[in-house]
């Protein structure tokens, strides 16, 4: 039973659900420094984003560059920058997703869960 007549405590509720946000404001924060890595072409070409996803890094080993033939230098680029990306929503996912099921498992919008 629940105390006072079956009514939700309310205050505890708010203080659970401005934690909660406090939590995800710090983790969000953290995703937004955290760099990680992606590289293409056994790693010709290399990308770094951070954990919310912004480009942060672009290196292009000389090997990689032919000016006969930008469009696999293009292509070299975009996958790294795809992999740096996957690499980021995984982290998403690990750092978010907890937080994401204590508000009820609906995910929040605008991110990858």
């Amino acid at each position: 039973m629940i105390p006072g007549g079956g009514q939700p405590n309310m205050q505890q509720l708010l203080q659970q659900a401005q934690k909660m946000q406090q939590d995800l404001a710090k983790a969000q924060e953290e995703l937004a420094r955290t760099e990680v890595e992606g590289q293409a072409g056994g790693g010709l070409v290399k990308a770094t984003v951070t954990g919310s996803g912004e480009l942060r890094g672009l290196v292009i080993d000389p090997k990689a560059v032919d000016p006969e033939d930008t469009e696999t230098l293009a292509d070299l680029v975009i996958a790294a920058v795809h992999a740096a990306n996957e690499n980021a929503q995984a982290l998403q996912q690990q750092k978010l997703g907890p937080l994401a099921q204590g508000l009820g498992g609906g995910g929040i919008p605008g991110l990858p869960f």
